[in-house]
């Protein structure tokens, strides 16, 4: 399965959901308390980060989507904190606040970044399910997806008010369910329980062929259009009807911390969803969103860049020979982690050594170098009848295979100067004994605020003197 950095910036998401306060108190311990056998945590660091729904809006605006954010909330100074939070990562966060109920806050204590004790301080909120959907039905003319994070909490109590609102502006509604009734979401496009909450309602399931007919029949029962049951260490699968089981792997290297996968899951699945991609490049993408979000203490979001480069890795094109499109996302990430970009271009037809030296230069001048290679077709308008002695493909390959290259890319012009204007790197080099202003394409990089540098030939190493030499004998 092909997979792309999809376009979030023209993804907007709602999320309708119990959002909550998820605190931690960081610190020390080095004693036991005389008064009971506990630890003793000096605690040097409180830090707060948006939870529940509130966190799958958080993960949905990091990717650079906008998020939209309906929820329940008290008048306190754990309101104040999460409406601070949420307004800083940019959500459009619109609080139904009920003065007499305390916003829920989960707290953890932890140290050397082990969890040592939680307090949860909730009590179900009085929501006014009317006014909610009125607030949801406004919203919904300016969003692409439907998100229902619904958590048990009370803020969503009128599920089908709201899944007929969306569905009846042909919005997509992803709910991630909870407790032992799946009725409240019905005609849902679909679902995201884990195996636990799937069993709940549905059984043990075996093995994979029961956990697939199971859930069949639990769309069948239920009229969604689709299920994601999400596995832990065994991947998760998505289910459709009349579609063979798409059956994905844990991406996750190393498990640190599994608070909030299952919001990035459904987080990273909207906005893919509102974004164009189809279902199951949207779930490949959850899927590794997933298994980064699990290598991170506490709740946190995955960001657009950390996702680019799980795709990268994903599509093999963080080194080596890259298409133009590909190549200008691999930059992009690059660029997303303030990596310098060196450009360089040439023919390479033999690869000698006063090209390995050259090259190494380049790369020494940033952190990352493109080489972009002249077509078969070009460097015979440049060198002439019998040139190149090796194909583009070929060429490139050698030189992927450098040390000091990451990307190769082709193209056809006799000058590279059309994907100077595409790709606009940081500094573009050429070797030679002229200056700056003979350098083709100076002048482009110039003026976007780009560098450019001279870089010396190494004596006595020629291409055209090596095919020269070989005819000769």
């Amino acid at each position: 399965m092909k997979l792309s950095m999809p376009r979030f910036d023209q993804a907007p998401v709602l999320v309708v959901g119990d959002v909550m306060l998820d605190r931690y108190w960081h610190g020390g311990t080095s004693r036991i308390s005389p008064e009971a056998p506990v630890p003793v945590v000096r605690v040097d660091q409180i830090e707060d980060r948006p939870g529940g729904a509130a966190n799958v809006a958080l993960n949905i605006a990091a990717l650079g989507a906008p998020a939209f954010l309906v929820g329940v909330t008290g008048e306190d100074e754990a309101a104040r904190s999460l409406g601070d939070s949420l307004a800083a990562a940019k959500v459009s966060a619109h609080f139904q606040r009920i003065a007499h109920q305390p916003t829920i806050v989960k707290l953890r204590v932890l140290s050397r970044h082990q969890q040592l004790l939680r307090m949860d301080f909730e009590e179900p909120f009085e929501t006014d399910a009317a006014a909610m959907a009125v607030e949801v039905e406004r919203l919904l003319a300016g969003v692409r997806v439907l998100v229902l994070s619904d958590y048990g909490k009370g803020a969503l109590k009128n599920h089908q008010v709201l899944i007929q609102a969306a569905r009846a502006r042909g919005i997509p509604v992803l709910a991630d369910p909870k407790g032992k009734n799946f009725e409240i979401y019905r005609g849902a496009t679909l679902i995201t329980p884990n195996l636990v909450e799937f069993e709940a309602i549905v059984g043990a399931c075996p093995d994979e062929a029961d956990l697939v007919a199971k859930g069949a029949q639990l769309m069948s029962d239920l009229e969604l259009g689709a299920l994601l049951v999400t596995r832990g260490e065994h991947g998760m699968t998505l289910l459709r009807p009349d579609q063979p089981p798409l059956h994905l792997p844990a991406r996750a290297r190393e498990v640190f911390d599994v608070t909030g996968a299952g919001d990035t899951v459904i987080s990273t699945l909207a906005a893919a969803l509102a974004a164009g991609e189809a279902l199951p490049q949207a779930v490949a993408l959850a899927n590794l969103a997933a298994g980064i979000v699990v290598g991170k203490l506490g709740t946190a979001a995955i960001s657009a860049p950390e996702l680019r480069r799980a795709v990268q890795r994903e599509e093999g094109s963080e080194r080596g020979v890259l298409g133009l499109e590909q190549l200008q996302l691999a930059m992009e990430d690059a660029r997303a982690h303030g990596e310098k970009i060196v450009f360089t271009n040439g023919c390479f037809d033999i690869l000698h050594a006063g090209h390995v030296t050259y090259l190494e230069q380049a790369r020494a001048q940033g952190d990352r170098l493109v080489v972009a290679v002249n077509d078969d077709a070009s460097v015979s308008r440049l060198k002439g009848p019998g040139r190149p002695i090796n194909s583009v493909d070929r060429r490139m390959a050698v030189l992927a295979g450098l040390g000091a290259v990451d990307w190769v890319v082709s193209f056809a012009e006799d000058t590279p100067e059309n994907l100077l204007e595409q790709l606009k790197p940081d500094v573009l080099v050429k070797g030679g004994d002229y200056g700056i202003e003979g350098v083709v394409g100076a002048s482009i990089v110039k003026a976007y605020g780009g560098e450019v540098r001279v870089l010396g030939l190494v004596e006595n190493s020629s291409t055209t003197a090596i095919v020269e030499k070989i005819r000769s004998r």
